[in-house]
């Protein structure tokens, strides 16, 4: 019983965490859709993100109704998904447009649609759950590799503008509350990745805190740099804002002045989970 309660407020947790995390894309849109023009932004976060939830909600199907806390902020995971995915195909040109249809098809049809018929046909429901569970985990892992980049460019220029402090703790305490969820619910698969993200999160909060304070000696041919890299991390959920707490934005490259402003949130799973 004692376990059921703390299952269920952790989940609770989850979802409102996760939620706030899945809305840290929108003054992107809302800029997108004031200058009717997607500018240097790209579409494979937010098709990563649609993914990972789909993924995780074939997932918690699976578990004859323990999984519903899991179904019910990757439902809502979907639904915002869908909508940035959306403004974004209608205000990109022409190539970014094609391009995000045909990732949309492979990726959220055809590579979902392959995964169900494999696990329906091919294995035994007695089964089919730690199938899925491995591709879950094993999809998170990999959008894990994503705040790697922006530590790298954090420590590069000994500057935190490319990482906000909140999104680092929002990340954190989504990938902490999904842990301790999948520990309470004694589910390996929804615990392993938010392991993982919890310690990347911690990470990024110490270079944070290292780098804020930090102060560069003064030279006369130090540059400051102009650019960071297309990929930068959004919501570090994918797998994110569901219980794998990493959401991924890519933000365009920018000037110096508009760096801060436009790295407001990582990847997702999460969805996770």
């Amino acid at each position: 019983m004692a376990l059921n309660v703390l299952a269920f407020t952790f989940g609770i947790m989850g979802n409102i965490i996760s939620f706030i995390v899945f809305l840290a894309p929108v003054p992107t849109f809302v800029r997108i859709c004031q200058k009717k023009s997607i500018e240097g932004f790209q579409s494979l976060p937010y098709v990563s993100a649609l993914f990972s939830a789909m993924l995780w909600i074939y997932y918690a199907l699976q578990k004859d109704g323990s999984g519903f806390l899991l179904i019910t902020i990757n439902a809502v995971g979907c639904f915002i998904e869908t909508i940035y995915i959306i403004l974004f195909i209608i205000y990109a040109n022409k190539k970014a447009r094609i391009s995000t249809l045909k990732v949309l098809g492979l990726l959220n049809f055809l590579g979902f649609a392959a995964i169900i018929l494999v696990c329906e046909l091919l294995t035994k429901k007695s089964n089919r759950e730690k199938v899925l569970g491995g591709i879950c985990v094993g999809f998170s892992v990999c959008v894990f590799a994503a705040p790697l980049s922006i530590m790298r460019v954090v420590i590069r220029t000994k500057s935190v503008e490319f990482m906000p402090f909140s999104l680092s703790l929002f990340l954190t305490l989504s990938a902490i509350t999904w842990l301790f969820y999948g520990l309470a619910i004694k589910d390996f698969y929804v615990a392993l990745p938010n392991i993982l993200g919890a310690f990347l999160g911690a990470v990024q909060m110490i270079l944070y805190i290292i780098f804020k304070y930090y102060k560069a000696p003064k030279t006369d041919d130090t540059e400051k740099p102009k650019t960071v890299t297309d990929h930068s991390i959004d919501m570090v959920k994918l797998a994110s804002a569901t219980p794998v707490s990493v959401d991924l934005m890519v933000h365009p490259q920018a000037n110096d002045g508009d760096l801060e402003g436009q790295m407001e949130k990582n990847v997702t799973n999460q969805i996770q989970t």
